[in-house]
């Protein structure tokens, strides 16, 4: 019997339709709120991400990429967009996964990270078209290279970005990214949680991952706006930042 899983989501974005679909359909795009995702343009196309396949291709409506591996499991990643009014966009966005064999004993951790990365996500995407509708980013990943199932760890990382026990979404933070030269930046928390901490600073989205929950690794996945940023010197300094003291 097959086992399914899935995620819906909805949410109103202030653009319209097509700078929704540069964001969700196009590599360009994948990298001011997602992650480094190539995609051909047409039905049958390949993206990079997964090895998975376009399924749907209706620009600036459908777009939908599917995945299917060995050992019978398939995943389908769907976003439907709507135009709103006043030239802003509703978008409804889905994941579907199926596993036609055996299921292994890590799916019950992986649905319930797939579903809270997706709002972290789906928030970041909003995040991105509020404020940097349009402009090139370039994507910082970095990662410890153990897992890790205490949650000490992150709030020790949060406490490390200035973050105290009673810090909400909204509050401003003066924070010092691993430049070397000791310039610091206005922060807001736009995303807080018990797995992710979400700043976004004048020319960035900074995105931190707990992996404790599942014991993943703890990491981040950052965008940068700014003109200058550059990409293989900012991975170097927030890796050594992240596997500091």
């Amino acid at each position: 019997m097959a086992r399914e899983f899935q995620v819906r989501r909805e949410q109103d974005l202030p653009v319209a339709p097509e700078q929704v679909w540069q964001a969700v359909a196009t590599g360009v795009g994948n990298l001011g709120w997602l992650y480094p995702m190539e995609v051909e343009p047409r039905v049958g196309g390949a993206v990079t991400r997964g090895g998975g396949t376009v399924v749907e291709w209706e620009p600036p409506r459908r777009f939908a990429v599917r995945a299917t591996l060995d050992g019978g499991f398939s995943n389908t990643l769907s976003y439907h967009i709507e135009p709103g009014d006043g030239g802003t966009s509703r978008l409804r966005m889905g994941i579907h996964w199926v596993h036609e064999g055996v299921v292994d004993e890590g799916w019950d951790t992986k649905a319930d990270a797939a579903e809270k990365h997706v709002g972290f996500y789906q928030h970041s995407l909003a995040e991105y078209l509020t404020h940097f509708a349009g402009r090139p980013a370039v994507y910082v990943k970095a990662a410890r290279p153990e897992p890790t199932s205490d949650p000490a760890e992150f709030a020790a990382l949060r406490r490390r970005l200035g973050l105290d026990d009673d810090t909400a979404v909204g509050d401003r933070l003066s924070l010092e990214p691993p430049s070397g030269d000791g310039a610091r930046a206005d922060v807001v928390v736009d995303y807080l949680s018990r797995d992710f901490v979400g700043l976004r600073g004048p020319d960035a989205l900074y995105r931190f991952f707990d992996g404790s929950s599942w014991n993943w690794p703890i990491w981040l996945g950052h965008h940068f706006f700014a003109k200058d940023a550059d990409e293989q010197r900012a991975v170097q300094a927030w890796t050594t930042w992240l596997n500091g003291a």
